[in-house]
């Protein structure tokens, strides 16, 4: 069994842990547990790490966030991985800092990476993992606060955070969506 986890963020130094790289955040971690490194690849750069029988393939798109669905197309047909196989982490502000769910599906809710994947795929059907990063802005500020680093405050249990993510996706390889999200959503 394989699966096809893809974390949205944007390449740059500049984007370097900010709320919108999340996804960058946690596969960067699963690789390192693992002793995998990333390789830059076609549209993205891309890890392996084997967990208990099971192969997840690792992108991080180079394409930027807001052409994401170009790096999903292009994997999900390259490596021949059906769609309730893959994985999208992302950012998400309707959700408080650090709160995961996951998701079989749904609207892109405003962001352009996931809007992208689902106009590319041509479906809104695709398993994803949402990290609350908060909505502490204001008006007309959004931009500046997902492309923003985590505050001092956000940053003193990221890490515990992180790990539970990767605990969640590797649950979604094991037991499927439903039951990760019965086991993870509460």
């Amino acid at each position: 069994m394989k699966y096809l986890i893809i974390g949205l963020g944007n390449i740059g130094t500049e984007y370097h842990e900010t709320r919108h790289n999340i996804g960058f955040m946690v596969l960067d971690k699963m690789a390192k547990d693992k002793g995998a490194t990333f390789e830059q690849d076609r549209y993205a750069y891309k890890a392996e790490v084997k967990h208990k029988g099971r192969t997840f393939h690792l992108i991080k798109p180079t394409t930027y966030m807001n052409l994401s669905g170009k790096a999903v197309r292009y994997w999900m047909k390259e490596l021949n991985i059906p769609i309730e196989n893959i994985l999208v982490i992302t950012d998400d502000i309707a959700l408080p800092h650090a709160k995961l769910r996951l998701k079989p599906k749904g609207s892109n809710g405003g962001h352009n990476g996931l809007g992208n994947i689902q106009e590319l795929l041509g479906t809104t059907a695709y398993p994803r993992l949402k990290f609350g990063v908060g909505d502490d802005f204001s008006k007309g500020k959004q931009i500046d606060y997902v492309l923003g680093k985590f505050s001092d405050d956000q940053q003193i249990d990221l890490e515990l955070y992180i790990d539970k993510a990767i605990e969640m996706t590797y649950a979604f390889g094991f037991v499927g969506i439903a039951k990760a999200m019965n086991q993870f959503n509460g």
